[in-house]
């Protein structure tokens, strides 16, 4: 195996975490290890909505992190929320001046969007739906700018180096070519930002490649996870038969959009006294039960919007318009699908991980911020406020030197993971680990990941992924209540007291899936053979 190391700070991923880490570390040389061209591959470039922060006057930071802590059903860290909201005003200030543009009034304010469980309207945006491709848009054009930064693409992290307390360096194979022999590349820090895993789920609005890899790359090589069992559905995916499915931003539902069924009649109403809202939580399920029951759930923009969407929205309007719908005419279909990961590699407050030498930010981190339902909008400040915590504390290591550029020698010739094997276990997760959970679904689950993960674990890739469904569902069926975004229908009360944090590792989980799969092996149902 060819091994090559560098002073170079290694930073695995090419979102919004990854590019504002390597930004925010200048002039330390940093080396981005990017499967897709920056930003193309990233959940942070479809977010719709945009950042929360508290930029109007009659607003503070306390309030944003009164609604995060109340967002977050019990489970979200006080001193974390504190942390990211005092932040939040100083991120969009800096994402202003690097050249985001923001949407502004007449005289120059920040136009902000009210969405679900904030009190007041604290989202900033762009151009209504596309704040997360307009951020990264102004990001990348400055990383290019930087000469201490060098960005590989095309590369594929297929795993970490680690003594189960160490992590020393990150196995690297060709994005179209995973299953050949791996290039070791040893750094002088290593960050995962990878993104999270909701596109473990055969319904879900996150690109392709997000589907856990990192999180399990890191729990493989001994890391702690926290909150696994914390995945957010969000409830206005666009129902028009894409995968992954479009969104239908909620700034839609803070503009005044309404959700009705096929008979016309508005659900949310009778259900929380925020109607459409409400946490994400209730939305989806609610959303949820509908698609359930056959009563075909849609968003209703035509009164509250109307043509205006198509201006204001462009991004929700070109997904309809695709699909033969006209949002102007006709309400959009919609369905709840898995859309955020509140759990991932257990950090603190400096980004870093259980294991000595590996940082985590973003999606792939759990830093105690969005607890059991995170709170709209907070998740690209998340990533904001702790790429430059990783990247201060990181500094704090190094000495500032210039160093060469990494050469990789990636190999050719590999195949990428079993593709029936990917929709099976998406599938899996979708039927067993999904809006609504209880027991024998979670164990069912547990016990057809395990086969799958036996006929299809020669892929480095594929026990990524199964690595942190494993996780999921392990900490679902430990968690017996329902909390937020966890919802047991065989558990449906919330246990007194404050919210615990749930933390595993993946020893632990596949020990637990191991017990379960004996005692339930005769009754999984058969998987197609390899």
């Amino acid at each position: 195996m060819q091994t090559v190391s560098t002073p170079r700070v290694v930073i695995i991923g090419g979102g919004l975490a990854a590019v504002y880490t390597a930004l925010k570390l200048e002039p330390h040389p940093v080396v981005m290890i990017s499967p897709e061209p920056l930003g193309s591959g990233a959940s942070s470039a479809w977010a719709q909505g945009g950042v929360a922060a508290a930029m109007d006057p009659s607003d503070s930071p306390e309030a944003h992190a009164r609604d995060t802590m109340r967002a977050g059903a019990g489970s979200v860290l006080q001193e974390v929320a504190e942390f990211v909201t005092r932040a939040a005003r100083d991120h969009i200030l800096d994402l202003s001046d690097l050249g985001t543009g923001f949407d502004r009034d007449a005289e120059g304010g920040f136009i902000q969007s009210q969405e679900a469980a904030h009190s007041v309207a604290r989202v900033v945006r762009v151009k209504g739906d596309q704040a997360g491709a307009e951020i990264m848009r102004a990001l990348i054009a400055e990383l290019r700018r930087r000469a201490s930064v060098q960005v590989i693409e095309g590369a594929l992290a297929v795993g970490l180096e680690s003594d189960g307390a160490k992590v020393s360096g990150v196995y690297l194979a060709p994005t179209d070519a995973p299953g050949t022999e791996p290039v070791l590349l040893r750094g002088a820090a290593h960050v995962l930002a990878t993104g999270g895993s909701a596109g473990l789920y055969a319904r879900t609005t996150n690109p392709a490649r997000i589907r856990g890899q990192g999180i399990g790359m890191a729990a493989r090589a001994g890391a702690r996870i926290a909150d696994a069992e914390f995945i957010q559905f969000h409830p206005t995916a666009i129902d028009v038969g894409e995968d992954p499915m479009p969104l239908a931003t909620e700034a839609l539902r803070g503009e005044g959009a309404v959700l009705i069924n096929r008979h016309g009649e508005r659900f949310m109403q009778s259900i929380h006294p925020d109607a459409e809202l409400a946490p994400r939580d209730v939305v989806a399920r609610a959303v949820y039960l509908e698609t359930k029951a056959g009563n075909r759930p849609a968003l209703d923009t035509r009164a509250a919007i109307g043509v205006a969407i198509r201006s204001q929205f462009p991004a929700v309007t070109e997904a309809c318009l695709r699909n033969g719908v006209d949002p102007v005419t006709q309400p959009i279909p919609v369905a709840a699908a898995a859309h955020y990961h509140m759990g991932g590699v257990a950090t603190d407050l400096n980004g870093r991980s259980s294991l000595t030498g590996l940082w985590a930010c973003g999606e792939a981190a759990s830093t105690g911020l969005h607890g059991a339902n995170r709170l709209a909008s907070n998740g690209l400040l998340e990533a904001l406020v702790f790429a430059r915590a990783c990247a201060r504390d990181i500094a704090g290591t190094l000495t500032v030197a210039d160093a060469p550029e990494v050469r990789l020698g990636l190999p050719s010739g590999g195949t990428e993971p079993d593709p029936q094997a990917v929709a099976e276990l998406r599938q899996v997760m979708t039927d067993g680990v999904g809006v609504v959970r209880d027991a024998d679904g979670l164990r069912r689950a547990l016990g057809r990941i395990a086969v799958l993960e036996s006929l299809h674990g020669q892929s480095h890739l594929f026990r990524n992924m199964t690595a942190t469904a494993t996780l999921i569902a392990a900490a679902a069926l430990m968690r017996t209540e329902s909390r937020g975004a966890h919802y047991r229908s065989d558990c449906p009360v919330t246990a007194e007291g404050p919210g615990r944090r749930s933390d595993l590792t993946l020893d632990e989980a596949v020990a637990l899936r191991s017990k379960i799969f004996k005692e339930t092996a005769k009754c999984i149902m058969p998987l197609s053979p390899t």
